[in-house]
């Protein structure tokens, strides 16, 4: 598995409702998606930075979805660029289904 951080930071703190809206009109696309184990939208504590977590099954997966498309198109919604870190995850728990 791997899991990959993307982080939008700015100077002007991210507006929380907003990005809750984003994350409501962004979910669909996501539900079902091939590889793509779980998917994250979060707003740090002092709300300067928006960060989406994705667990993948591999990293091929991971990395064919983060297209230079993906990344502008990302840009516009959040309005910066973001910082995509890929991370091995080397141990999970899931209490989801508990």
């Amino acid at each position: 598995m791997i899991g990959v951080l993307v982080t939008f930071a700015q100077t002007d703190k991210f507006d929380r409702s907003t990005l809750a809206k984003i994350a409501d009109e962004l979910r669909e696309p996501f539900e079902g998606m091939a590889g793509l184990r779980f998917k994250s939208f979060m707003l740090d504590e002092d709300g300067g930075q928006a960060r989406n977590f994705y667990v993948w099954d591999d990293v091929e997966k991971a990395r064919a979805f983060f297209t230079e498309e993906i990344v502008d198109k990302v840009t516009g919604i959040y309005g910066v660029p973001p910082k995509i870190e890929y991370l091995d995850i080397v141990g999970f728990v899931d209490n989801s289904g508990t």
